[in-house]
């Protein structure tokens, strides 16, 4: 079937098909699922959370120099630094690479046709330091492409990549290279990013969705098998494995989703590691904020629909939970919506008693219930993620506001994305913008 087919026929199966149950269920049962969904994936999430833990975390010694694993075989790392305008931030990371305990590395930053001072400061930089190498490309190819160059410039069959503006912990490549070492058919290793701007509200609600929410997900996810994404700014890829999946996308919106399907359609594992912290800058303002999501939720939309003709056989069954729940979320959009409309629309004209709503605000048991699950889920990731960063607890406080901010969010990005991605006529190359770093970075993570 042709693509733009397939995907007219999605959009329109997602528009449709929660009037229809709007018309074929009452009003209620409707809400019920849009209160509950979340209630249930907040669950699920504990329960993958709790499970990884137990299974793999519970036993792990931390802050002690000597639970480092050893690599075995020393061999070299190459760590890939893409930077598009990281003239004020990039020095920090490119020495925070060239910091690690494990000695045995090179960096290679890929100047992706800055426009400020970036050249500058890995020139200088470069010439203090031989373990750094840079790469220039005359104009601005994309985050994809840097990496692709970066890749081939390397010397080393194991690639850590990083963003211009993260600062690795010290002892991250070992965490990052170690499971492909030692486990062959482990194609990537994604890290355990944490955010170090949080100076305003929006700022320090992403410091709890992080530990609650992108931690617990990722756990969950490689508990039954298989991962939507690696962290796009800190992950560590076997050379063979993306030279046979064909390297990053380079029309792709967000080339980490768009690996890591590739990587595990080609049959290879990825693995989590919440002991290789990176230091990251995330968006402090609703407007960058919004960006920034509405920016994943299109990848996810785009990688969907490349993927979603292909993964039907049984070769392919482990990724199919991955399509039920973006499904599932993706629905969850639209029935909001939906459900919205009709309440709207029953202020004005009066609609059968089936598919009426009264009030989107839930009943006053469901919301406690609600309010409950997001509280023990709170609890649940400052029990696994206290260890990684201290103080977790004081920034847990602010995400009292996590319900509205993620679950609305996404809600939205996902009724823009969707049709966005559909209807459009064709992808062009994905080229990178400077996103919004915050207002102040925690100088010591």
């Amino acid at each position: 079937m042709n693509d733009r087919i397939l995907a007219f026929l999605i959009l329109m199966a997602a528009v449709v098909s929660p009037f229809g149950i709007a018309v074929a269920l009452a009003g209620d049962v409707l809400l019920d699922f849009v209160f509950f969904y979340p209630l249930f994936m907040a669950g699920v999430w504990m329960a993958g959370g709790l499970y990884f833990w137990w299974h793999r975390e519970r036993q792990w010694r931390w802050n002690d120099p000597g639970a480092v694993p050893e690599l075995p075989g020393r061999p070299l790392v190459s760590i890939l630094v893409p930077c598009f305008n990281e003239a004020e931030h990039g020095e920090q990371t490119i020495l925070a690479a060239l910091n690690q305990n494990y000695a045995n590395i090179e960096v290679i930053a890929i100047n992706d046709g800055s426009q400020d001072g970036t050249a500058q400061m890995l020139g200088e930089l470069a010439s203090r330091h031989p373990r750094l190498r840079v790469v220039h490309l005359a104009e601005n190819q994309g985050k994809a492409m840097a990496l692709r160059m970066g890749a081939l410039a390397a010397n080393s069959e194991y690639l850590v990549c990083i963003d211009g503006d993260a600062m690795l912990d010290p002892d991250a490549v070992s965490y990052l290279v170690h499971p492909m070492l030692v486990h062959p058919r482990v194609g990537a290793v994604t890290g355990n990013p944490r955010v170090r701007t949080r100076s305003t509200l929006i700022g320090q609600v992403q410091v709890g969705e992080f530990s609650s929410i992108i931690g617990l997900i990722k756990r969950t996810q490689r508990v039954y098998g298989q991962v939507f994404t690696v962290s796009g700014v800190v992950a560590a890829f076997r050379r063979q494995a993306l030279h046979r999946a064909g390297y990053w996308g380079l029309d792709m919106v967000t080339e980490d989703i768009d690996i890591s399907w590739k990587l595990q359609r080609d049959h290879w594992s990825i693995f989590y590691e919440p002991r290789a912290l990176c230091w990251i800058l995330m968006p402090e303002t609703f407007r960058g904020l919004w960006r920034q999501r509405l920016r994943w939720a299109q990848g996810g939309a785009e990688v969907f629909l490349e993927n979603i003709q292909s993964i039907w056989g049984w070769r392919h069954r482990r990724l199919w939970p991955l399509v039920f729940e973006f499904c599932l979320s993706t629905f969850w959009a639209f029935a909001f919506a939906m459900s919205i409309i009709l309440w709207a629309l029953g202020k004005f004209v009066a609609l059968p008693a089936h598919i009426h709503i009264e009030t989107l605000v839930p009943p006053a048991f469901t919301g406690l219930v609600l309010a409950g699950a997001c509280l023990a889920q709170f609890a649940v990731s400052l029990f696994i993620d206290r260890r990684y960063e201290p103080g977790l607890a004081r920034a847990l406080y602010w995400v009292i506001w996590y319900p509205l901010a993620y679950w609305m969010l996404s809600l939205f990005t996902s009724l823009v994305s969707f049709p966005k991605v559909m209807l459009r006529a064709r992808r062009r190359r994905a080229r990178w913008v400077s996103p919004d770093r915050g207002i102040h970075a925690r100088e010591n993570p």
